[in-house]
């Protein structure tokens, strides 16, 4: 397993948040979101899952890696 924290920006509320971590689970991602220091903890099999994709599923909800 891997972890990672990413900076992320665009999150401003609780909302933001729930989108963020919805999208991460759904690819199986562990993930904490820190909305005060705009960041993204993630744990994942980088076997199964590269740090790109979950960039991706991060950009797609709207949100700058």
């Amino acid at each position: 397993m891997q972890n990672v924290v990413l900076s992320v920006k665009g999150m401003s509320c609780g909302h933001c948040v729930n989108s963020i971590e919805g999208a991460l689970t759904i690819l199986g991602v562990k993930n904490r979101v820190d909305l005060k220091n705009n960041t993204v903890t993630v744990e994942f099999d980088e076997n199964k899952l590269t740090i790109d994709r979950i960039k991706g599923a991060i950009e797609e909800q709207g949100y700058e890696v």
